[in-house]
Order: structure tokens, then sequence, then C-alpha cells
């Protein structure tokens, strides 16, 4: 049970972060942002499960579709919650 409380933690986390990473204009710190990653030396896509890799491809086939909703629109919709 520990570990489903820490993989939520750990998503939880993910979220806050893609957030204020779509919320901010400031590239000084989307720069050091990408640095860390670089840094890690890791491909995240190689950590990801099968079926993580097919949500996210999923994704892209639709957006390059136009099958998606704009931006601006999702966040009027979760407004109520910043």
């Amino acid at each position: 049970m520990d570990i489903k409380v820490n993989v939520m933690d750990i998503e939880a986390t993910k979220l806050e972060l893609m957030h204020l990473l779509l919320q901010t204009q400031k590239e000084g710190l989307l720069a050091k942002v990408k640095k860390v990653f670089e840094e890690e030396g890791t491909d995240w896509w190689d950590d990801m499960d099968e079926e993580e890799k097919k949500e996210i491809e999923t994704g892209l086939a639709q957006a390059d579709k136009g099958e998606f909703t704009p931006h601006d629109k999702v966040m009027k919709r979760f407004d109520k919650w910043r």
C-alpha cells in the first residue's frame, strides 16, 4: 500500500510541475529545467511502460489530426481550481 501512495505522490508532483511549466513565460527558468533533464542523462521515454508510451503516441496522433482542445479553453475549464 505504501508503494501506491508513493506513486500517487509522484504523479501529483509531476502534474503540478507540468502546470507550472505551462504557466511560465520565463525563458531562463525553462532553460534551467531543460538543463537539469539533459544532465540527468536518461531518456524519460525509456523509463516509461508500454501503456504510457501508447497513450502518448495516441495523443500525438490525435494532435496531428487536430483532435485536441486548445490550451486557453482547458485553462478556462479549470479556472476554479487556480
